[in-house]
């Protein structure tokens, strides 16, 4: 068998960065898939290189090194960054792979770029791009395995992947940690609903905890999973055997409906410092909030009071909301999560975008039916810097005066202030107060108001957002030149535009989907269709 140089890459970030929160926080945003490919590679018998990128390394040194195989893991947003690397790969004789969420969402698009793109992806898939290891242009083939895995590789495995990325934060270091794939509600906008939820191993999480507490003195978990914790019991259960009380400090992604005071206080015991439940709005998905029918101030009212039971036992809680959804209408909702701030002061809240992203959930074949989705470039598809998808109750004036008060109001200095003096854990009151500060009131809000701004004095970007044109104004584009730097050049014709109704068009255009689902034997070879 052929050796092959192969670079895997995964990438926090979109483009260089040299700001405060990103030098603590990137690496810890790296992904698991990315080392799971990785060490697949290795047990194949390859030589395997591993870049996690966080914005502050030498992309022609770390990045572009030679390689005859290269894997990419990439969010939508990190597309153009993607797409540009794969370019000047592709120009040195290497063959290249795109896998993660951007793969997932945009399947047609990125095979444009990549010579494979993948969906879900097991060791068997993996195998077989290893053996074949082949250009396939000007279209890759997109191919998927039937399902998630049904394990991943141990922690010890991976360890000598996580450990040179961990050394890139300088004082919070957050080892990522998975139990579940899948989720078990059906948030329309979610890329997880469509996936059935899948425990993994609880004697692997044993086996990973045990082998963390050797290599780190008090090591901080993140878990992974969608939702944290449907398995309860089990889950707690395999960290209290694994892990003596106070050892390790964990932070996980949960609903409220799992978050009982039961199981908070046995969350306190284990040492979570930090939750994120997801509230998403005051109009709907009552089950996940655990507030039944209740919506409106009433369901306010009942989150606020659970939220603060919450910070009783877990020192950093962050809500997370998405705005813009069709449920929403006039000043209410905006005006609810202003009082929501008032009643539970502790909480950190944070804010996403109605966003559809390419084939990810059902929800956006309904809205590129209906032609709401607008043409932004990937670069600023991360559910905060734009939102694709025109609103149904407001105009963009409307929507951007609604969430420019309530940000303003959920990160003034008097808001700061109350989040400070409420929580207690040194950790958690710092991190508010950076991230409040630096991400969220020197970044989002002051992006924000740009925005607003130009719907006003730019003709080109108010007749974009009212889908006049399908031209990319200029603010646009000079934004993603100025980020991508030296990598704008490799950015191929075409890069940076991209048809935003390529799922709807797919479903109509033939009888199978764009991405084939390979059912097949283990070590029989893969057969895929191109978009």
């Amino acid at each position: 068998m052929h050796r092959l140089r192969i670079t895997v890459l995964d990438l926090t970030t979109e483009r260089p960065t040299r700001a405060l929160y990103a030098r603590l926080m990137n690496a810890n945003l790296a992904s698991i898939m990315p080392q799971v490919v990785a060490t697949w590679c290795e047990q194949a018998g390859h030589r395997v290189r591993f870049v996690c990128y966080t914005g502050f390394e030498d992309l022609e040194r770390e990045v572009l090194a030679e390689a005859d195989l290269l894997f990419v893991g990439a969010f939508t947003q990190a597309a153009h960054t993607a797409y540009a690397i794969s370019a000047l790969h592709r120009r040195r004789g290497a063959v290249t792979v795109l896998g993660g969420p951007h793969a997932r969402c945009y399947p047609q698009d990125a095979a444009r770029y990549f010579d494979y793109v993948l969906g879900f992806t097991d060791q068997t898939l993996i195998g077989e791009i290893l053996r074949e290891c082949a250009p396939h242009r000007p279209v890759g083939l997109q191919l998927s395995a039937a399902r998630q895995p049904q394990t991943l590789p141990a922690m010890q495995e991976r360890w000598k992947f996580i450990e040179p990325t961990l050394a890139k934060t300088p004082l919070l270091k957050i080892v990522p940690m998975i139990g579940s794939l899948g989720c078990p509600y059906t948030c329309a906008f979610c890329i997880d609903s469509t996936v059935d939820y899948q425990p993994l191993g609880f004697d692997q999480m044993r086996s990973d905890l045990r082998f963390l507490l050797d290599k780190v003195a008090r090591p901080r978990v993140g878990w992974h999973d969608p939702n944290f914790g449907v398995r309860f019991d089990d889950y707690l259960g395999a960290i209290e055997d694994a892990v003596p009380p106070g050892r390790i400090d964990f932070f996980a992604e949960s609903s409220l409906s799992l978050l009982s005071e039961p199981h908070l206080e046995r969350l306190k015991r284990n040492s979570f410092k930090a939750i994120l439940p997801g509230i998403e709005s005051w109009f709907a998905l009552g089950n996940k909030a655990k507030t039944g029918r209740d919506v409106g101030l009433a369901k306010v009212e009942r989150v606020a009071e659970h939220i603060n039971v919450i910070l009783r036992y877990i020192p950093y809680v962050q809500t997370n909301f998405v705005l813009g959804l069709d449920t929403d209408e006039g000043p209410e909702p905006f005006a609810l999560t202003k009082r929501f701030l008032d009643l539970a002061p502790g909480v950190f809240p944070a804010f996403s975008l109605l966003s559809a992203f390419g084939k990810a959930a059902p929800l956006n074949l309904e809205l590129q039916r209906a032609g709401r989705v607008l043409p932004f470039p990937f670069h600023f598809l991360d559910a905060s810097r734009a939102m694709n998808v025109r609103p149904k109750h407001y105009t963009w004036a409307e929507f951007y005066d609604n969430l420019l008060d309530t940000e303003r109001y959920a990160y003034s200095w008097r808001q700061i202030g109350r989040r400070y003096r409420v929580n207690e854990s040194g950790v958690a009151t710092w991190m508010n107060v950076v991230r409040a500060i630096s991400s969220e009131r020197h970044g989002r809000v002051a992006y924000h108001q740009r925005i607003r701004s130009l719907l006003d004095s730019d003709r080109s970007v108010r007749r974009f957002f009212d889908q006049e044109t399908t031209v990319v104004p200029r603010y646009y584009v000079d934004q993603v030149r100025h980020d991508l730097g030296s990598l704008w050049d490799a950015l191929p014709d075409g890069g940076l535009a991209h048809d935003p109704n390529a799922y709807l068009a797919s479903e109509r255009s033939a009888p199978a989907p764009a991405i084939t689902t390979i059912e097949r034997p283990r070590g029989a070879r893969a057969t895929a269709a191109t978009s």
